[in-house]
């Protein structure tokens, strides 16, 4: 009788062990979620947000760099490309998605 009490007490305890640990693990799952999210998803779309407004303000004659390097002038804006100027007469057309305001005229922005 007594041992069958023991039993029985042990499964209980077994049980609400089980239970919580089921539940601490959802929380740390949840818990492992907010941290990616709040340092690495969020500052990733901050920066990919700031980027495609750098992209929208680009006017014509704005100096900027291609993702492949090359170095030009705005001549056009269009939809979804820019036309630009490397060399005198020599006009290259640019998705948008690849150009980046140049170094250069962040520099001269910041003395003004």
């Amino acid at each position: 009788m007594l041992n069958f009490i023991f039993l029985q007490a042990a499964t209980a305890a077994n049980t609400t062990a089980q239970q919580g640990n089921s539940w601490s693990f959802w929380v740390m799952m949840i818990l492992i979620f907010v941290v990616f999210y709040f340092f690495m998803i969020r500052p990733q779309q901050k920066k990919q947000k700031e980027l495609q407004q750098q992209r929208d303000a680009l006017k014509k004659g704005d100096k900027v760099v291609t993702a492949g390097g090359i170095y030009g002038n705005i001549k056009e804006v269009q939809d979804t490309t820019f036309l630009i100027e490397i060399a005198k007469d020599l006009v290259i057309k640019v998705d948008k998605g690849s150009v980046y305001v140049s170094a250069e005229a962040v520099k001269q922005e910041e003395k003004k």
